[in-house]
Order: structure tokens, then C-alpha cells, then sequence
């Protein structure tokens, strides 16, 4: 069991045992639910809260051992854990829409339990994860504290930036191979949006600082390159990488002029990442340059590909904002479409307003699904006792990130595509697996194609990259269908990393 003496308040972890039904098998497993602290200077600074599922088996070799989070930065991991990969999961519709209360938990017959060990970790700062008081206080710091469950949070800021966030994990992972003598594993690494660029940097960095080998990296809706986020007047990729999803949206909702047959999404999508690269970006490139009459011309394209109206697409000169597209592609139906999930709509709040200012369906309205489904779990099913507050995904930990800006400058954008080819390239055996939903707006599936085609990798790892992609949101697995495929795909995938 963990050690949990230095943590400020009532703490229990767990250890139970409990038995997976699937169709075809029954799976007996062991469930750690633990802190794990993490020290510096050989003083213990945090702990950090972690699940970790572990098959009993007889097997002579020992099974992949996979550690998972999320992103944010900010985030939890119960979103993969109770959304995707654990033993149970959310209960949704088929297509991801958000059920009515309360939250149902099932069994999850696409739990990855079936073919990995799995650990769900929560960064410093999320879940139940937090930093450790000082060895000494002073009077005045032990009154601030003694009307309050949780930890002084302002030492937690320490964790709250790229390279020490990737060291607390990476040293997350060392003890816990440790510990546990997992070292001889096949090990995976998976992460979700911010967990993304985690997985695409740690590819490096776990091999080349912390001496561990990964089998594979599994990049689920990732933000690789934050340049690609930031959309302005300078910027051109940004507005080409993301219209794709916005086309998939709007022929998802039948407002698209279908550039196919009618009902033919993948031609549809096929159009718009054509006309992405051939005419939108020399468009924008060329500015006041390029002819009027061929620029009204690729407006009229851009409007029947997105549903957005002539009108809108030419003031705002081609480049669709997402909050824009959110609005305005159901305006005369007094509904937005969700930013991460744009297939899923919800009532506008404020529909005579000129501008976007509802809250998104697809992030905000999970909120109460995912906190009710993990606090359950944790508490009742696994059996921790704790007085803290599990937190689900804290704002502060991403208004305060410091993303660590390096070069002479002390500017620009965080990257993690460098590492991952460095990763690559290290460990040429390692299997890397990238995948979004089609309608996600946010970390759209076309950035990581745009950006893969320029890694220049040598043929003789580029078989060890795979792009798949799936209908849904930033969270596909949401949908029935897609999580089903996508379990399957990653089957094959660790078979084929472990062969």
C-alpha cells in the first residue's frame, strides 16, 4: 500500500479485487487506488493520486502495462477513465449526447482491461493529487489552514508548468514500475488533448532521461503544436487545419451544399481538406493580392462547404472562427453546436446577442456526468475514504500554466512534434497511434495530419505512426460505434507493438 502519513487530511487508500464480465470472458483483476508521493531533494513535496488495474495471470510473459491522463492543463484523469478504458464507464447515448440525470455507470465491455494493465494518473492539482505542507509551519500558517479540508494550493503552482509536470509524471512512472516490478512490461503511454502533447514529449524524454523503453504512444485528440490553436489574421494554417471539421459539422446537420452525393461525408471531408490546401491558404496567403473575382469565387466554396452564409464568410474575409460557426450555423434554429463535439447542439441562451456567449454543451455539460460517475466509483465501488475534494478539471491549474517559452526570444508557441520524432527515432520500435473525432473544433483531426506530413520521417519508422480517425467530438468515444472501433484498432495496435 501507499504511503499516505505526510497528507493533511483523512486519507484511505484501497486495494479490492473484482471480476470483469465480458461476452466472451471473465477477467479477475486487482484495483489499487493510491497516493504515491513524489520527493525532491529526498523530501516528500506532493502526492499523487493514481488507479491502477492490474490482471491476475499466468501467462510466462508479463502483461503491457499502460499509464494514462488527461489534459487541460487542469484535467483529471476520470475522463478516459470512466469515459473510455476502465472497467466501467459513463453510460451515454449512441451518439454522445448528454443522458438526463442521474448518472448511470456500466460495465465497460470496450475496457482496454482486456488486453493491458492500466493506471490512470492525476497530475498535482487535479483529482486527489496534491502538494504535501511544509515540514515546519509558523502559528499564522497553521490558522489560515485549520478551517479548511484542503492543502495550501499555493505551493501546487510549482507543478503547473511543461517540464516539471513532465518530470513529476516521469517520476510517477519510475517508482511505479518500481514498486510494483513492472520494469520487464511492455509499456504504453496514453493521453487525451494536453495528455497529447504530454504522450508526443514524454516519447522523448521517458527514454531518454528516466531509461524508459515505451512499446507504444497512443495520442488521442491531441493539441501537438499550440501554434495551430491560435487563430488571427497572420496566422494561415490555423484557419485551413480546422476547416474540415467545421465542413463534417455542417454536413452532419444537413446544411452543407454536400460537395458528393448527398449523404457522402467522407467525400465531403475530402473536398474540404482539397480545397483547405489548393484554395483557402494561397487565398489568405496572397491577402489584398489575389484577384477579386476568384476570391469571391473560393467565398462562395468556403460558404456551401460550411453551411455559413455568403454574407458572413465574406466580412469575415474567409477566416471562420469557431465560436463564430458555433452560432451561426443553427442561428435561425436558436441553437449552437458544441465546440468539441459539433454534432451536438444545445438551446442558445442568448440568441438576440451578436456574438457567441453561451457555454459549450459538449465541455461544460459533462461536468456533471463525469464528477458524479468518478466520485462514485472512487468512494463507493473502490472504497476510498478521503475528505478531499476530487477536482474534476481545476481553471486555476490552466490560468496559472507556464508553458516554459525557450530561445533567445522567450516567445512563441510550445511544440511537442520535435520530441515525438526524436522519440521515434530513438526507439525505432515504438508504435505510435493519433486519433480524433471528426467534429471536434477545438484539436481538430486535420492539424494532426497537417503537422504528420511534415515530421520528414524516414520510411523506416513511418509504418509505426498510424492516423485513424473517427465520427464524434473531442471525446468520440462517447459514440457507441466509435468507441467500438476504436477498441478494436487498439487491440491490433498493442498486438502488433508487442510481436
Amino acid at each position: 500500500m501507499s504511503d499516505t502519513s505526510n497528507l493533511p487530511v483523512n486519507h484511505q487508500s484501497s486495494q479490492t479485487e473484482h471480476t470483469l464480465s465480458l461476452p466472451s470472458q471473465q477477467i479477475s483483476y486487482t484495483a489499487l487506488a493510491q497516493w504515491q508521493t513524489l520527493f525532491e531533494r529526498e523530501k516528500p513535496i506532493a502526492q499523487m493520486f493514481h488507479v491502477a488495474y492490474l490482471v491476475k495471470t499466468d501467462a510466462a510473459s508479463p502483461r503491457p502495462l499502460t499509464f494514462v491522463f488527461n489534459g487541460g492543463p487542469g484535467a483529471a484523469s476520470a475522463y478516459l477513465h470512466m469515459g473510455a478504458l476502465g472497467p466501467k464507464r459513463l453510460s451515454f447515448s449512441d451518439r454522445g449526447s448528454l443522458p438526463k440525470p442521474p448518472v448511470r455507470v456500466v460495465e465497460n465491455t470496450e475496457s482496454w482491461l482486456s488486453f493491458t494493465d492500466l493506471v490512470f494518473i492525476d497530475p498535482i492539482g487535479t483529482g486527489f493529487s496534491r502538494v504535501l505542507p511544509p515540514e515546519k509551519e509558523t502559528p499564522e500558517q497553521k490558522n489560515e489552514k485549520s478551517n479548511s479540508n484542503e492543502p495550501d494550493s499555493s505551493k501546487e503552482t510549482q507543478f503547473w508548468g511543461v517540464e516539471r509536470d513532465l518530470k513529476a509524471i516521469g517520476e510517477f512512472i519510475v517508482r511505479f514500475l518500481s514498486r510494483h516490478h513492472r520494469w520487464l512490461s511492455p509499456i504504453f503511454i496514453a493521453g487525451e488533448s494536453y495528455g497529447g502533447f504530454r504522450v508526443a514529449k514524454l516519447a522523448r524524454q521517458l527514454q531518454q532521461e528516466f531509461g524508459v523503453g515505451l512499446s507504444g504512444a497512443i495520442l488521442i485528440s491531441p493539441a501537438l503544436e499550440f501554434s495551430l490553436l491560435e487563430a488571427n489574421d497572420y496566422n494561415l494554417t490555423t484557419w485551413a487545419t480546422v476547416l474540415p471539421s467545421l465542413a463534417a459539422a455542417a454536413a452532419h446537420h444537413d446544411r452543407a451544399q454536400w460537395a458528393g452525393q448527398r449523404g457522402d461525408l467522407p467525400a465531403h471531408i475530402a473536398a474540404a481538406e482539397q480545397f483547405a490546401r489548393q484554395s483557402l491558404i494561397p487565398m489568405l496567403a496572397m491577402g489584398e493580392a489575389f484577384p477579386e473575382d476568384e476570391r469571391q469565387a473560393i467565398y462562395q466554396q468556403l460558404a456551401g462547404l460550411t453551411g455559413i452564409p455568403l454574407s458572413v464568410v465574406e466580412r469575415l474575409g474567409g477566416r471562420i472562427r469557431i465560436e463564430v460557426f458555433a452560432r451561426e450555423l443553427l442561428r435561425d434554429r436558436q441553437r449552437i453546436v458544441g465546440l468539441y463535439d459539433a454534432s451536438i447542439t444545445a438551446i442558445d441562451p442568448f440568441p438576440d446577442r451578436m456574438t457567441y456567449e453561451g457555454t459549450d454543451p459538449t465541455l461544460d455539460g459533462l461536468d456533471r456526468l463525469f464528477t458524479g460517475a468518478i466520485n462514485s466509483h472512487l468512494r463507493q465501488t473502490l472504497g476510498v475514504e478521503t475528505d478531499l475534494t476530487y477536482r474534476l478539471l481545476n481553471l486555476e491549474t490552466l490560468k496559472a500554466w507556464q508553458f516554459d517559452f525557450k530561445g533567445d526570444w522567450k516567445q512563441g508557441f510550445q511544440g511537442s512534434v520535435d520530441d515525438l520524432r526524436v522519440g521515434m527515432t530513438l526507439n525505432p520500435y515504438m508504435q505510435v497511434s493519433i486519433s480524433h473525432g471528426i467534429f471536434d473544433l477545438v484539436t481538430p483531426y486535420f492539424a494532426s495530419n497537417h503537422l504528420v506530413s511534415q515530421m520528414k520521417l524516414n520510411s523506416e519508422i513511418r509504418s509505426n505512426l498510424t492516423l485513424k480517425h473517427y465520427p464524434g467530438g473531442h471525446m468520440f468515444y462517447t459514440w457507441a460505434e466509435s468507441r467500438q472501433q476504436w477498441f478494436a484498432q487498439m487491440q491490433a495496435f498493442y498486438q502488433n507493438a508487442i510481436a
